[in-house]
């Protein structure tokens, strides 16, 4: 098995911790320490996520992980194209550096492996009728 971590890029990173930074000041000059609290729960919960968003390939499976809540397991065989993509939409991409994965008839995910030649090259590897567009 081969795990891919995700690349965690800055323009993601700066906004949210200026924001987190920002309420828990707010809350803590305040004295609302209901909402520092929350405030400091959602900022480790934001951690946890970043920290274990790593893409898992085995010889016939590639399965996504990001945080509690998104498990997701594709089979390398159903992936018919590889392309870049700048798509800002929530997905287990932790950077805009992004690449689209098209698999079966009509799904897709967006990912943004640190190692992306890599990790296609890996895919190739098992699945060599994907199409590339990088």
């Amino acid at each position: 098995m081969i795990i891919y971590s995700s690349k965690i890029g800055f323009e993601l990173v700066f906004p949210i911790s200026i924001l987190c930074l920002g309420l828990a000041s707010f809350m803590a000059y305040q004295g609302i320490w209901v909402g520092l609290g929350i405030i400091l729960l959602c900022s480790l919960f934001i951690i946890y996520t970043f920290s274990t968003t790593v893409y898992q390939m085995d010889t016939d499976t590639l399965r996504i992980s990001s945080g509690f809540f998104f498990q997701e397991c594709i089979e390398i065989k159903s992936i018919r194209k590889v392309s870049r993509s700048g798509n800002i939409i929530q997905s287990p991409a932790l950077s805009l550096d992004r690449i689209e994965l098209i698999y079966n008839r009509f799904d897709s995910i967006l990912l943004s492996p640190r190692d992306k030649a890599g990790f296609v090259a890996e895919l190739l590897k098992r699945n060599p009728s994907i199409e590339v567009q990088l």
